[in-house]
């Protein structure tokens, strides 16, 4: 597009700021009341009766022991204490300081039995501020929710969330490090029925609000379920319009089939594990040609019309260098990838016993993710591009608001701590592959103001709508956009987003026919939103985070924080023990054994097919040796196997020191026929846990 077109663009944008300036005057007389929708017994928020967390620093915190926490639970599992005691005391609980110190953010606290406790939160104080900053406060409180949200102080209090996430099984076809569920290694299977599964999805859209738009299946590996494709058009029928997989991808990668059946059925979107370019990039997951799974996963999920999401857990000095990779990925595969999910490493399941040796080394934060992809890739300004996922709650009020009192369902509105979640967007031209982020040619601190004020309001559709246009044209900068970006293309890609017109882009309701993906697809722009969502563990818990969940999971015991059932005083562990569907023993015996690939082992496919455009180099790099050189241990199965070896070595020594004591002091004689304790012979290892294929009781 020519230079004229842009200047010509950059004078209609001038002419909005006035037109703004008139609109903002008209709009501040005589507000309107909010009205309450359909989807919820509260009328919607003005933006200043949004409710904040204490934010900022120094500040003081509810947070959790790391030595207390998983001795409590034990016992829970064990019989000894009642699960009640997490509904009624504060099971494990000491404060916290979230401090400065020599330009890093730390939680700092201390338990009266196990001492002193740290961890970083940011390695950027401007990066951190900037996030909260803008953090545009609570969604709606949760009502009618008593009989699933009530689990203590780790109870959701806090909107509705934005994905609703259901374990099938505790089943998997790997053995990962790190693992936040330690699958194949507790002893049991624990896997939903068809009517838990059903109940689950009923129960859920009975809170108010009701705004819980998405819901993932995951496990384990959610794909061997039995009921994993029935879940899945149950979701839709019932009235989630974006059905998600958790998944590794290899039963997708095995079968164009099964592909095809799961998005008839009604899937949506994969989240599909995806650790780096390359099968040495992915070689700390010990399967064999595991990048190639991946790459086999997503063409036959594109093909089948399932979207993709790779989703990341970054670990420092074991993917990081990926981070670039990955979005390079992205960018040259721009029909097929408009999301990307990274997820910063949280110690837990596997990981929970970690050494502080080693989640020292391998801490990584979210500001950690924003200066690697600015390092990495040239793309994105820390403090300019990068915002909250909450942010995105101002315009999810203002679809709201142009929906009207009888929308069945809410928005999306991700309202989530500002800590636990950031988001970049990318414009990327499908065609040329130019990519520029959002927020370099659209003022996205400016606009959120601005939305704030047409929400308030509370006026009609039409008024809302002229409203977010003129908003819209007096933050854009045509200069700083994509060379054949154009206005009308920035109104319909949001228009796109929140449905506000009723313009027709192709449907994603239950009915979507294949013909309605490809309409989706074939729009020029892709809107690529690289996340990064930073689950919590032991050493950096936060009671303010978990209350306002997004995320939750749907159990047998009602609907628990992410965060509480994977980390804090460990839902999961306690959960599934007491919905025990059988041990290994009976399981084997009734189903036989699944396939796992682990150590090594190779998934077969029977050919690749994709084409997927490959960085030559990024594909063959050489697996990231930060710990080979280190000499920490760089997951749990070196550190138990560490563990054992010095515990062995210990033994001998003290066996040698009681033999001499027993010679030299006691003046004891030797014992014939005995063999020196030096003579014996080292200990055959032992099989690793991530390296054996097969469960153990």
């Amino acid at each position: 597009m020519s230079k004229a077109v842009k200047y010509a663009e950059r004078a209609v944008t001038i002419a909005a700021q006035g037109a703004w300036s008139v609109f903002e005057r008209l709009n501040r007389i005589s507000p309107n009341a909010s009205f309450t929708p359909k989807w919820s017994d509260k009328p919607l928020l003005k933006s200043y009766q949004k409710e904040k967390p204490p934010l900022g620093w120094p500040r003081t915190t509810d947070s959790l022991c790391p030595k207390c926490v998983p001795e409590i639970r034990q016992q829970i599992i064990d019989g000894k204490l009642p699960h009640e005691i997490l509904l009624n005391e504060k099971v494990g609980e000491i404060k916290a300081q979230i401090i400065e110190r020599n330009g890093e953010i730390l939680m700092v606290k201390d338990c009266p039995k196990h001492g002193h406790f740290e961890d970083v939160m940011s390695i950027d104080t401007e990066f951190f501020r900037h996030l909260e900053e803008v953090f545009p406060g609570r969604d709606i409180r949760a009502h009618n929710d008593e009989k699933l949200h009530n689990h203590g102080t780790s109870t959701v209090t806090h909107g509705r969330g934005s994905v609703l996430t259901i374990d099938l099984t505790n089943r998997c076809n790997m053995m990962c490090d790190p693992c936040f569920m330690d699958a194949n290694q507790v002893g049991f299977v624990h896997e939903l029925t068809w009517d838990e599964i059903k109940t689950m999805l009923d129960n859920a859209i009975t809170i108010k609000p009701r705004r819980q738009m998405s819901v993932q299946f995951s496990g384990g590996e959610p794909t061997l379920s039995p009921y994993f494709l029935d879940a899945v058009a149950y979701a839709r029928k019932v009235g989630y319009n974006s059905v998600q997989a958790a998944t590794n991808g290899i039963e997708f990668a095995k079968s164009k089939e099964f592909s095809k059946a799961a998005a008839e059925a009604g899937l949506r979107y994969a989240y599909l594990q995806f650790d780096g370019i390359g099968n040495a990039a992915n070689s700390h997951r010990k399967v064999g040609n595991l990048f190639d799974v991946k790459l086999q996963a997503i063409h036959n999920l594109h093909e089948a019309g399932v979207d993709i999401v790779p989703v990341t857990t970054i670990i420092n000095g074991i993917n990081n260098e990926q981070v670039g990779r990955i979005i390079q990925f992205a960018l040259d595969n721009p029909k097929r990838i408009n999301f990307i999910s990274f997820q910063p490493v949280s110690f837990t399941g596997r990981d929970e016993a970690v050494t502080d040796e080693r989640r020292a080394a391998q801490r990584y934060t979210l500001s950690h993710m924003a200066h690697d992809v600015k390092n990495q890739t040239g793309l994105g300004e820390p403090t300019r591009d990068w915002f909250p996922i909450s942010f995105m709650s101002t315009f999810s009020d203002w679809a709201d608001l142009v929906h009207g009192p009888n929308h069945d369902w809410g928005q999306l509105s991700c309202g989530c701590h500002p800590n636990c979640g950031i988001g970049m967007a990318l414009m990327i031209d499908k065609e040329t592959k130019e990519a520029v982020p959002v927020t370099a040619f659209l003022n996205a601190d400016r606009l959120a103001k601005d939305v704030a004020k047409i929400n308030d309001a509370s006026r009609g559709k039409f008024l809302s709508i002229v409203g977010v246009t003129l908003a819209l044209l007096r933050n854009y900068d045509p200069t700083k956009s994509p060379t054949h970006f154009k206005i009308v293309d920035l109104l319909a890609k949001f228009d796109k987003c929140f449905g506000a017109t009723g313009r027709k882009y192709g449907k994603v309701t239950a009915d979507r026919t294949m013909a309605d993906i490809e309409q989706r697809r074939n729009d020029r722009w892709n809107f690529l939103f690289i996340a990064g969502m930073w689950f919590q563990d032991l050493f950096n818990y936060d009671f303010r985070r978990t209350e306002q969940c997004i995320i939750p999971y749907a159990t047998q015991e009602g609907e628990i924080s992410f965060c509480a059932y994977n980390t804090g005083v460990g839902w999961r562990n306690i959960i599934e023990k007491m919905h025990m569907t059988s041990t290994l023993t009976k399981w084997y015996d009734e189903h036989g054994r699944h396939e796992i690939f682990a150590g090594g082992k190779k998934v077969g496919m029977g050919g690749a097919e994709h084409t997927l455009v490959l960085n030559d180099e990024h594909v063959h790099a050489a697996a990231n040796d930060t710990f080979e050189k280190s000499g920490i241990a760089k997951n749990s199965r070196e550190e138990k196997i560490r563990a054992r070896d010095a515990k062995m070595k210990q033994d001998a020594e003290n066996a040698q020191m009681a033999k001499l004591y027993r010679e030299h002091v006691l003046g004891e004689k030797p014992v014939e026929g005995l063999v020196s304790i030096n003579s014996i012979a080292p200990a055959k290892p032992v099989a690793a846990p991530s390296e054996e294929p097969v469960m153990g009781d």
